[in-house]
């Protein structure tokens, strides 16, 4: 590129990411993804390297974040908070392994912190005599906004330190952590809002960031703020290792990530990467990445730091779960119990090593609540297995002034009156033989989780729905090779494996074939609930509204779901021939559910890789026991499961002295 057009192109760059930079610190409504800012910045990054006499003084590569806000008092930090370069692959990772190893001259392996990257906002606390005096966030890295009457809101936030034996409390100490609000707790202040009839915050990290810049602290004390502490502002006599900090600042009484881990060499710290890409979606706070840095801090030191980050440390970034798009069309699906369900049809984009090209829209409501509409830029997320969704529309990027979405009076697939319950959300096919809904409840019939009919796709479901071969899911145990031989595609070998699958699939677990039967409001858990407490199809079909609430963890609503779906003439006639097709699920054996139990009330977490099932049927399989997970080790944990590279939580589990079991008792204890 030569120099003029280059110019041009950094001039732009840097008023793009000016503009979001002030977004993002000081409004706290950022319009783009990180994933996208990161991309924007590593390209201005890169052609101030081809032109260094190109930089300018207000580049975003020299400074960090934003002037501080003129309504807060300014505080200047006693050192500069740095921003972390970012690698976002083990090539970019072993890079700056490589580097350091140079500057210091050596070859052994070098000792790193690994820690994970919390999604929040930065805040600098001062302590004086062990007394808390000023909170301030990062502001411009050199001056931020004086928050002391916020933080003092947090919980985890010590007014006063500890006096842990052995460690002499120094009379000043400056330390640096990052606020956040815990996922739960998120879903829960989302509620709140909506209930108060204020507006729901995008994401964890813009509710932390408006809720501790808040002028009346009142509000501040509302919200379920925590402050993890990460790093010194300022040297602490007697602490000579990032180590040593954390474990000191622990006893201190701060709050520090109990997932933060020594690691000897770069391939270590990859290895806790891995573990962590892996758990990021069970843990309870947002993660969006991992911070390596030099544990020595004499090696800190020496190694110093460069214009706006240090040389010791790298933020190793997860792959993104945000990315903003634009809305090309929105399609509406009719699915088994005739729900309306609009989808975005999306400008494909990349998140977290997936293509995704659409985005549930849930209902009307939801339309309406974010005011999505064709054409719109937005900001869509996913977040392990779920659907992608949209968090919020760009306004400020609205083209004109589109028209606004609306579900239709007709089903889209039958032609059929659409009708929406007064109180519900969901507009609904009054037509119960809808070819849409028969498709979806024969999908579901077939799929993983539920019976489990390998070769049964969708495009062989619509062709067998089309001409007529199934009307419902017990047809499909009628079919027979000359039938199947003449549909499209349908090979002699294909014709085989299927009915194979089908022949293997009548022996399917009570709990599965429940799930299977697509009852409304009867998922995977509840279905187990059903097999385990009622015992036999019989007993659950024939079970009365009273029997059915008398089972913990069945309300009202599930159980007149229930007692509707079983009193029905056709359901009733499908599973007759089912059964009489040889479709004939094992009871449970009532005497058999005590042993089934031996995890009721427990509080399980899984950790490492397990040979006989995946993480998601090890977490049904507790659940069916009776038994609750969560994603984090504590002191109120009964029971970590422990399979092949057991990571971080198996060390914590071992230090707290909680229980640990392999995979065979694991398998036992929930086999009875």
């Amino acid at each position: 590129m030569k120099k003029g057009k280059a110019a041009v192109r950094i001039a732009q760059l840097i008023e793009q990411l000016n503009e979001h930079n002030h977004r993002y610190y000081v409004e706290d409504a950022p319009i783009i993804s990180d994933a996208a800012y990161d991309r924007l910045l590593r390209k201005l990054t890169d052609l101030e390297a081809g032109f260094p006499d190109l930089t300018a003084i207000d580049s975003p590569t020299s400074r960090v974040g934003a002037p501080p806000l003129s309504s807060f008092e300014q505080f200047t930090h006693p050192s500069a908070m740095l921003s972390l370069q970012n690698a976002f692959s083990e090539q970019e990772l072993r890079e700056f392994d490589e580097r350091l190893h140079k500057s210091l001259g050596h070859s052994e392996p070098i000792d790193y912190m690994a820690e994970p990257k919390l999604d929040g906002v930065a805040l600098e606390l001062v302590y004086q005599a062990g007394k808390l005096i000023v909170a301030a966030t990062r502001g411009d890295g050199t001056t931020g906004e004086n928050v002391t009457h916020n933080a003092r809101t947090i919980g985890s936030v010590p007014l006063a330190l500890s006096k842990p034996p052995g460690f002499v409390v120094p009379d000043k100490i400056v330390v640096r952590g990052e606020v956040v609000i815990l996922k739960e707790d998120f879903i829960k202040l989302n509620e709140q809002q909506l209930a108060t009839g204020e507006r729901s915050f995008a994401n964890p990290r813009n509710a932390a960031a408006g809720s501790l810049r808040q002028l009346d602290s009142r509000i501040t004390a509302h919200r379920p703020l925590s402050a993890f502490i990460y790093a010194p502002g300022l040297p602490i006599a007697g602490i000579e290792s990032q180590n040593q900090f954390l474990s000191i600042m622990s006893k201190l009484g701060f709050l520090t990530n109990s997932l933060s881990r020594l690691c000897h060499g770069v391939d270590q710290v990859l290895d806790v990467y891995n573990e962590l890409t892996e758990q990021r979606f069970e843990l309870p706070y947002e993660v969006d990445g991992l911070v390596v840095k030099a544990d020595s801090f004499e090696i800190q030191k020496r190694l110093g730091e460069i214009s706006r980050s240090p040389r010791w440390a790298i933020a190793y970034k997860l792959p993104a779960v945000q990315e903003t798009t634009l809305v090309n069309d929105i399609i509406v699906q009719v699915g088994r119990t005739g729900a309306l369900t609009p989808v975005a049809l999306l400008e494909p984009v990349g998140i977290g090593g997936v293509e995704v090209s659409r985005a549930t829209l849930h209902n009307q409501d939801e339309i309406d609540r974010k005011d999505i509409r064709i054409g719109d830029s937005v900001l869509i997320q996913r977040a392990g297995d779920v659907i992608p969704e949209i968090v919020e529309v760009v306004k400020e990027a609205r083209q004109g002034n589109p028209a606004r979405f609306h579900l239709p009076n007709r089903c889209p697939e039958c032609n059929s009156v659409v009708h929406k319950e007064e109180g519900q959300a969901v507009h609904r096919c009054t037509n119960m033989n809808c070819p849409a809904q028969l498709q979806a409840r024969i999908r579901h019939f077939a799929s993983r989780t539920a019976m489990d009919i390998d070769g049964l796709g969708d495009k062989l479901v619509g062709q067998m729905v089309e001409s007529k071969l199934i009307k419902d899911v017990a047809d499909l145990y009628s079919l027979d090779h000359k039938s199947l031989s003449n549909l499209e595609r349908m090979a002699d070998k294909s014709a085989t494996n299927l009915l194979e699958a089908l022949g293997q699939s009548k022996q399917r677990s009570l709990r599965r074939f429940i799930f299977a039967l697509g009852i409304r409001h009867v998922g995977e858990h509840i279905a187990g609930l059903l097999a385990k407490r009622l015992g036999s199809l019989e007993t659950i079909s024939e079970a009365t509204r009273e029997q059915y609430e008398q089972i913990d963890g069945i309300g009202p609503e599930v159980a007149a779901s229930l007692v509707t779906f079983f009193s029905q003439t056709v359901n009733q006639q499908v599973i007759k021939r089912l059964t009489r097709t040889g479709v004939k699920p094992p009871s449970v054996e009532l005497s058999d559910l005590d042993s089934r139990q031996a995890l009721s009330g427990k509080t399980i977490v899984l950790t490492g890789t397990l040979a006989s099932m995946d993480r998601r049927q090890a977490k049904q399989r507790i659940q069916d026991s009776g038994g609750r997970i969560s994603a984090a080790v504590s002191k109120k944990t009964d029971l970590v499961v422990a399979g092949d590279k057991a990571g971080s939580k198996l060390a914590k589990a071992q230090k707290l002295g909680v229980k640990v079991i392999g995979e065979d008792e694991f398998v036992r204890l929930i086999n009875g």
